[in-house]
Parts: C-alpha cells; structure tokens; sequence
C-alpha cells in the first residue's frame, strides 16, 4: 500500500493540505465545510421550495400526461437515450413537458458517444478510458446546464447493481431480491454481468477507490458549479462492503458519505438519498435513515430521495411495497418535512403489482414504453398520504 504523501504525490499542494484538514478535523471540520460554498462563482439553478413528489414519466405523450395528472404529479424525474442526450435534446424534452404543465427537475442515467455515464468502471476503477468517460460526463452536465435543467443523478459502482434475481414475496407481489449467499449472486449494468469470485481479475485496495474518486470530482466540481446544476450521488447497491474484489468504502455508509462530500466542497455535490439502499446496508451504514437526512438535509446536500422499502437488511434483502418492509416509512417522510427538504421523492424499483404487462417498471424518459402502473398509484397516494401527516404534526408542535 502507497504513503499518504505518495497517494496525493499528483494533487495540487492546496488540495493536499486540504485533505489534511479534513482527516484531522474530523466530524467537527466535517460539519463546517458541509455548510460552506465550494467557489464564489458557484451557481444553482433555482427550484422553488417544498417537497416535490415525482414519479418518472417516459415520452410526452398525452396519454402519458393524462395518467400523470391524474395521479397529482407535477415534477418528473426522467432519463436519457443517445437520441436526446444533447443540449438541444434536453432542451426539447424540457419544453415539450412544460407545455403539458409538467416541470423535469432531474435528467439522470446519462449516456454519452461510449455508453452509460453512470456506474462507469473506467472511471471507478481507473480502467483505459477513464478520461474519455470524464469528459463524455462533464459535457452531458453542462447540456443539463444549458437546458435548464437543476439536477442529475450519478452513481460510482465499478461493477453494477447486485441481485439474485426476482421473487413472489408472501403479499403475492414480484419483486427484486438481494441474497448474497446465492449462486445467482451477480452484478448487472448497461448490458454488462460481473460475478464472483473477482470481477476485474484482481483486488482492489480501498485507498485506489478513493484516490479514483477525487480524481473524477475536482474535474466535476467547477463544471457542475458553471452550469449551475446539482449533482446527488447514489449510494452503492447493495452497500456491501466489498463486492468481487471491488472496495465500496465511499458512497455506503455515513461517513463515507460526509468524508466525500468533504473532499468535493460545493455547493452542487450532494446525496441522492436511496432508502432502499440504505435499508439494505442497515447497521452497516453507520447512521439511521433518518439520522442521515436530518445530518444532510439540514445543511443542504441532500437533493433527491429514492423512496422505497426492503425486507431486510444483508445478506437477504428483497425489495418490497412501502408498507410491507422491515422500516417505517413515516420516519424517512417526517425527517424531510423537518429539514425542509426541497427536492425530489420519488417512488423506485417499484414491485410488480396488478396483472397489466410491463407494468412493474416505473416510465424513466426518452424513448421508453409507458403503461399505466397500479403499483406506482398506490405507491404515490402513500407518499402523499405520509407527507400530508408528518405536515400536519409539525404543524401541531
């Protein structure tokens, strides 16, 4: 394993000493940087306040926005294809909502000319590409930039999202299930499978994860601050912590978290807080739930909340409708009214419920077949329901 003064050899003296800081200071300095700008000339772009329940929305169809409306949502969360993935692409997707009333606060999933701009190896792993990759993201936020666009979510796993498969929970409903002691134990991103016992044929050490992960966020940093757009990263799924030789010491557990967004010191850095994901590590992840929103929400890094459930945490977690996990809901939902969250909650990997075909997956955006969900109606009149009591017990206080 390198030095500590070899390990930043290639950072400037500035950011070396800064990183000093920070590993001295601790929790204390942790707290007073999370509540500080990166740059004075950093930019956001306005959202207006309160929680913002959301749902994704895939093409702007009126069909499609005549389902939305009649579920009460008003702010979108979508997704990219190589078709729209542009300044004027985004441009025309903004537009094309907001005639039907609708407002997109997050464009995420990006895609660039070489593939997925999330969960990208190259850039996690420092894997032959990894610039290329960098600027293929830098140039996707800047066109959210230029679109008007005032989010996007980023993910750093270096070999995908990890599932045994699905299953038939005891409620009659299907659903993705995590248990790592099966043979079906594998990873999956864009096309691409990563299994056991060493996805990239080696180990690695967790000091390259993190020196990979600064690398990549001082290039982000002044970017995402011009353009004005917030970035919330997501956690690992699951937060195990080491998966087929690959570390996940950064975005799976609290301090993990609050170390990075540390080291990055903007403004537009912050979470995109996955319950699901965060239920799946469970006393892994250092902090509650609601310990973690209260911690980020109430110095405003957190920008978005995937709102769902699970059975358990690891080794054996499946996910599940909000009312039928092991966490109560209510909880997540009254630390965001106090903190006064802002930004987007949206309903995730949304169980398969009802007999309509395809109608499990929950619309994301660009080309995407969209079918009217009965899982997500119901999952978007328990959030409301959930917000509209946690607003009327602060109000009581």
């Amino acid at each position: 394993m390198s030095s500590e003064s070899d390990r930043y050899s290639g950072m400037p003296q500035a950011s070396r000493r800064d990183f000093g800081k920070l590993a001295l200071n601790g929790a204390l300095g942790g707290a007073a940087l999370l509540s500080s700008s990166g740059t004075a000339s950093a930019t956001l772009r306005p959202i207006p306040p309160g929680i913002k329940i959301g749902t994704g929305g895939g093409r702007p169809t009126p069909e499609n926005m005549q389902y939305l409306k009649q579920l009460g949502i008003t702010w979108l969360s979508l997704g990219a294809t190589p078709e729209t993935a542009t300044a004027e692409g985004f441009l025309r997707m903004r537009e094309a909502w907001e005639a039907g009333g609708f407002k997109i606060y997050n464009i995420g999933s990006g895609v660039g000319p070489s593939g997925s701009l999330h969960n990208m190896p190259e850039v996690t792993l420092n894997l032959p590409g990894r610039d290329q990759k960098i600027e293929e993201y830098l140039n996707y936020i800047r066109y959210l930039g230029k679109a008007g666009i005032p989010y996007s979510t980023y993910a750093h796993m270096g070999n995908g999202i990890w599932s045994s498969g699905r299953l038939m929970t005891a409620r009659g409903y299907e659903a993705r299930d995590g248990n790592a002691n099966s043979p079906e134990w594998r990873g999956h991103w864009a096309g691409k499978v990563y299994e056991q016992p060493l996805s990239h044929g080696r180990v690695y050490s967790k000091d390259e994860i993190w020196d990979n992960y600064i690398y990549f966020i001082r290039k982000v940093v002044p970017v995402a601050e011009e353009a004005g757009v917030r970035i919330g990263i997501h956690p690992d799924d699951p937060p195990q912590p080491v998966l087929a030789g690959v570390p996940r010491c950064i975005f799976s557990s609290f301090e993990g978290y609050r170390k990075a967004l540390e080291i990055a010191n903007s403004p537009n850095i912050g979470m995109c807080l996955c319950v699901g994901c965060w239920l799946e590590g469970g006393p892994l992840m250092g902090k509650d739930v609601a310990e973690t929103i209260r911690y980020f929400g109430s110095r405003k890094k957190l920008f978005k909340v995937h709102f769902r459930n699970v059975s358990a945490p690891l080794p054996h977690f499946t996910e599940t409708m909000l009312d039928d996990g092991y966490y109560d809901m209510y909880k997540v939902m009254k630390a965001l009214v106090e903190v006064n969250f802002d930004g987007i909650a949206i309903p995730d990997h949304i169980p398969a419920v009802g007999s309509i075909p395809g109608a499990s997956r929950q619309p994301r955006g660009g080309g995407q077949e969209f079918r009217p969900s009965p899982g997500l109606a119901y999952l978007i009149a328990y959030m409301r329901a959930l917000l509209n009591a946690a607003n009327s017990e602060l109000k009581k206080a």
